[in-house]
């Protein structure tokens, strides 16, 4: 297994493996347009690329004075994205043959997101990744959502391995520093292209600096051989 014996690798899910912003984003602008809060643009949405549901609304409560309660908002956005998310998400096709490449070795992968476990198995199976990713952490099953390590360290924790011994593949900048709290190596493909020079991203093993346009299974995947070895 040439440098990937004993290691295992972590995804994040939105963005990361499936392009689910764009569901993300019409969820977040229908429910702000039913509370008064019409125009929200794609560049508004970006401001929030890579943190929690929970930590989201929670901003939007304060920033537009809404009158609903944070678990309302909530439950209201979750409801609305899963509704997009069941039918309508897509994945990577790169990052699927990454998965399936790793899967063929062996090494063991879980998901860790910031969404809501009902969101992440319904993408799982609407897209059938559930086959290979089925130790999933939701950040709503720990303390502390990223940039906190927590997800990552419990994802660890259900693998077996050593958070030294972990590989991380994230989008965000928040997502790409917990990863670094965790003591773990990253593979960064920015969502966000302009957000490629955010300082979280500078720690990356590697660094997809053109985003999922760029990545390519096969280049990940020998990067993680040629530096497997060396940790």
């Amino acid at each position: 297994m040439s440098g990937l014996s004993g290691m295992s690798v972590i995804f994040d899910l939105d963005g990361t493996l499936v392009d689910s912003e764009p569901n993300y984003f019409e969820a977040g602008r229908q429910l702000l347009a039913e509370h008064g809060v019409p125009g929200f643009t794609w560049a508004d949405h970006e401001r929030y690329v890579g943190i929690s549901t929970l930590e989201t609304v929670t901003l939007w409560k304060r920033e537009y004075g809404l009158r609903a309660t944070v678990d309302e908002l909530l439950a209201a956005k979750n409801a609305r994205y899963l509704e997009l998310a069941r039918t309508a998400t897509r994945v990577y096709p790169e990052m699927r043959a990454f998965v399936e490449l790793l899967a063929t070795e062996g090494v063991p992968m879980a998901v860790a997101s910031g969404s809501s476990r009902e969101a992440i198995t319904a993408i799982l199976a609407g897209t059938g990744l559930d086959a290979r990713l089925r130790t999933v952490v939701s950040a709503d099953e720990v303390a502390h959502g990223k940039p906190a390590p927590d997800v990552f360290l419990e994802a660890a924790a259900r693998l077996g391995t050593a958070p030294a011994d972990c590989l991380v593949v994230e989008d965000a900048a928040p997502g790409a520093a917990a990863a670094q709290a965790a003591g773990m190596r990253c593979i960064a493909i920015p969502y966000v292209a302009t957000q490629a020079d955010a300082p979280e991203f500078a720690a990356a093993g590697l660094l997809v600096r053109g985003g999922q346009a760029e990545f390519t299974a096969r280049a990940a995947y020998d990067w993680l051989v040629r530096s497997g070895a060396s940790g």
